[in-house]
Order: C-alpha cells, then sequence, then structure tokens
C-alpha cells in the first residue's frame, strides 16, 4: 500500500481535520512525531474487506467511501472526510473492516499506524474520548443512513448524498458520474438518473461530462431529507465545532531520526 500513496505538502494545518484541529497543542504533540502525510489518489483502495489495517487515517481533504460488498451488489454505509478518521476498528481493537474503504474524491490525508495510535489513545485521555465520540458519531452516521435508505425517496437522499460530498471539496464541483452515483446509493443508474435530473430541473445542481455542480446550496438543502441537518447536529454535539485558528504539522519525512516516541 505505501508504494501506491505519494508523500503529500511539506506542511499542512491540523485544522484541515476536524478532529485533530480540536485537540488541544500538547495533546497533538502526542501525535505530531507519528504522523505521515499522504496522497489519497481518486479510486484508490486504502482498505480490503477483512484485511489487516495497517494505519489509520486523519483525511485534510477528499473523502474516503465504505461500501458494504455482496453478491447481488453494494451499497455506501459510511463515508470519512476531513471531519473524522478512517480506521475506527483500530480505537475498538478489532484487526479489519467488514468494508472496502476507496477514495472517493481526490485529497491528502496524515496517517499514523495502528500500534502507534493504540498507544497514543491509551496515553491520553482526552484524545481517547474525543476519537471514541467521533467513533458514536460514525455508528449513528450509518443508522442514519440505514433509515434514510428504507423511508426517504430517491430524489432526497440523492439530494443529502450530494449535500455531505459538498462538504468535502474545496468549491462546487464534485467529481463524478451518476454510474457512481447509483453505485453509491446501492440503486440502478436509470432510477438516479431521474433523481439527478429533477434536482437538475429545479436548478439546484448541473451535470455534464463526470462533474456535477452545486448550483442553488440553499434549494439542494430544502430538498434533502432531514437526515443530513440530523447527521451535522449530532456530530456537532458529539465532536464540538471546528476552532478558529489552526495548528501547522510538520512533514514527518523531516523528523530527526530516533525522534519518534517509543510506543
Amino acid at each position: 500500500m505505501a508504494s501506491t500513496l505519494i508523500d503529500g505538502p511539506g506542511l499542512a494545518r491540523a485544522s484541515d481535520n476536524r478532529l485533530l484541529a480540536n485537540l488541544p497543542r500538547c495533546e497533538l504533540d502526542k501525535l505530531i512525531p507519528w504522523l505521515e502525510p499522504v496522497e489519497l489518489t481518486a479510486g484508490f483502495v486504502v482498505f480490503h474487506p477483512h484485511v489487516k489495517i495497517e494505519h489509520v487515517y486523519f483525511p485534510t481533504s477528499g473523502s474516503i467511501s465504505m461500501v458494504m460488498l455482496a453478491p447481488d451488489g453494494a451499497v455506501e454505509v459510511a463515508s470519512v472526510g476531513t471531519e473524522g478518521y478512517l480506521g475506527v476498528s483500530a480505537l475498538l481493537y478489532g484487526d479489519s473492516m467488514p468494508t472496502r474503504a476507496f477514495v472517493q474524491s481526490a485529497g491528502h490525508a496524515f496517517r499514523i499506524e495502528v500500534e502507534a495510535f493504540r498507544a497514543v489513545v491509551n496515553d491520553s485521555a482526552v484524545i481517547q474520548q474525543l476519537f471514541s465520540r467521533y467513533a458514536l458519531s460514525l455508528l449513528n452516521q450509518i443508522a442514519q443512513a440505514v433509515a434514510c435508505n428504507r423511508l426517504h425517496s430517491l430524489e432526497s437522499r440523492c439530494a443529502r448524498w450530494l449535500l455531505v460530498a459538498h462538504d468535502r471539496v474545496d468549491g462546487d464541483r464534485i467529481l463524478l458520474t451518476q454510474e457512481s452515483l447509483s453505485y453509491m446509493m446501492g440503486v440502478h443508474r436509470p432510477a438516479v438518473t431521474v433523481a439527478a435530473r429533477e434536482l437538475q430541473k429545479a436548478g439546484f445542481i448541473g451535470y455534464g461530462r463526470g462533474v456535477i455542480t452545486i448550483m442553488d446550496r440553499p434549494g439542494l438543502e430544502s430538498s434533502a431529507c432531514t437526515c443530513y441537518q440530523a447527521m451535522r447536529a449530532d456530530f456537532d454535539k458529539l465532536v464540538g465545532a471546528l476552532p478558529p485558528a489552526g495548528i501547522a504539522v510538520p512533514d514527518a519525512r523531516h523528523s530527526a531520526p530516533g525522534s519518534r516516541p517509543t510506543p
């Protein structure tokens, strides 16, 4: 896996990841020596189902989708962006995940080896509490999505999904084909085409050549089901608001030899 991931920029801001930004500097300092900046290439498979995970990822841009595979299809059960981290199983002392995790929107991340992650978490009650509360918010997101997929119309679900994707990109353009969207939502492409056409007809989105453009964010929010706001409110309650100022995280490649702590 490491050969596929490319070193990211020399300096990145911890505030680009909401969890890292919410840590006091003295707590973040416990993580910094272990953090390795990497690039997330669209389509790259970060975790394979039931395969031991080696790293935990903190996205600073882009998003990662967690998809449950089945003989008769697949569906996205959750996604992770700059608000959290990928690898909750490491916190819960599981060695793998049942889902396939792949990069939906290209970006960057910091990653940390699982053993180092567990050692730092065990050494800090503050980090343990914050990361555990995020894990709970992720479980709540999955539960909300299950109810949403059963109770709400495809058009409102499509609007919700696009809002979440919009939250995780810079600007208003989302690189996504309708075929990919249908895969993520676990429905046939013709059904997604109809739903997307209605949103486009209303002037909420534009679509062309594998790019969906958010034209009217408030309008799209009015078309989405209540699950979008419910998920945001739950996250804000559990994890908290983003601090106004960020903290620069040094490039791990430039750390002095032997500078990493022993877990």
